[in-house]
C-alpha cells in the first residue's frame, strides 16, 4: 500500500516489488543501527541498488520509515481476514484473528520493535496516519470480540480496550523475544495467551462452547 508516499514510477507491480526490497533492507538497518544513523546510501547498499534508484520510489528517509511501519500494519490487514475466511463460529473467528496477529508479529519481529522505537521520528501528520491504520487493524479484533459478546459467549467488556490488551500481548512476543523464546515456542505462547484471556472473558455458555470446539463435539 503506497499511502501518501510518492513514486516516480508508474508501474504499480514494480513499485510494490522495489519497495518491498527497500523495506527489507531498511528494517534490518534501522533495527540494528537506528533510524537517525542510517542513510539512504546505507539502505541502497544493503538492498543491492543505487541511491538514485531508491529516490525513484521514495522522496526521503522518512518515506522509507513510513513504508516500513505501514507494511507491518498492512500485513495484519491481509493476514487476519485470510485467517477468518470460511469461519462462521464467533469464538473460532476471535481466536483465529488473535492467532493471526501474533504470527504476523513473529514474522515481523524487528519491524514490530522498530515501530515502538521510531514512530516518534515521523512528523505529526504521518504519525496520525500510523495511528489511524493501527485503529483500523485493532478494529478487526474488536469486531470479533463484539460478535462473541453478542452471541453470549463472552461477558460485556470494552471491546476496543480489550483489543489493545490482546495486541500488547502479541507485541510482547517481539519486544521480549530474547527471553520468551527460551521459555516457549510461538504456538505455546499463543495457546497460553488464549487460556489466560479465555478465563477472563468467557461466560459459562462460552466455556461450554470452547470445550466443544476443543473436543470436536
Amino acid at each position: 500500500m503506497a499511502h501518501d508516499v510518492k513514486s516516480q514510477v508508474a508501474d504499480e507491480a514494480l513499485v510494490h516489488r522495489r519497495r518491498a526490497q527497500i523495506i527489507a533492507a531498511a528494517v534490518e538497518l534501522f533495527a540494528h543501527q537506528g533510524f537517525y544513523r542510517t542513510t539512504i546510501q546505507d539502505v541502497a547498499k544493503k538492498a543491492g541498488v543505487s541511491a538514485g534508484l531508491i529516490y525513484q520510489y521514495v522522496t526521503d528517509k522518512e518515506d522509507v520509515l513510513l513504508l516500513v511501519l505501514l507494511s507491518v500494519l498492512d500485513s495484519y490487514k491481509q493476514e487476519i481476514p485470510a485467517a477468518l475466511a470460511g469461519l462462521t463460529d464467533p469464538l473460532e473467528r476471535f481466536w483465529a484473528a488473535v492467532g493471526a496477529y501474533c504470527r504476523v508479529v513473529d514474522q515481523r519481529r524487528e519491524a514490530t520493535v522498530l515501530a515502538y522505537r521510531s514512530t516518534k521520528s515521523l512528523p505529526d501528520d504521518r504519525r496520525e496516519l500510523i495511528k489511524a491504520s493501527e485503529i483500523e487493524t485493532n478494529g478487526m479484533i474488536a469486531a470479533c470480540l463484539r460478535d462473541c459478546i453478542k452471541a453470549g459467549l463472552m461477558r460485556e467488556v470494552n471491546a476496543e480496550l480489550v483489543a489493545y490488551q490482546l495486541v500488547t500481548f502479541a507485541h510482547s512476543w517481539a519486544l521480549k523475544h530474547w527471553r520468551l523464546k527460551e521459555l516457549c515456542t510461538l504456538e505455546e505462547y499463543i495457546a497460553q495467551g488464549f487460556d489466560f484471556f479465555a478465563q477472563a472473558l468467557l461466560t459459562p455458555k462460552g466455556r461450554r462452547h470452547q470445550q466443544k470446539i476443543q473436543t470436536g463435539g
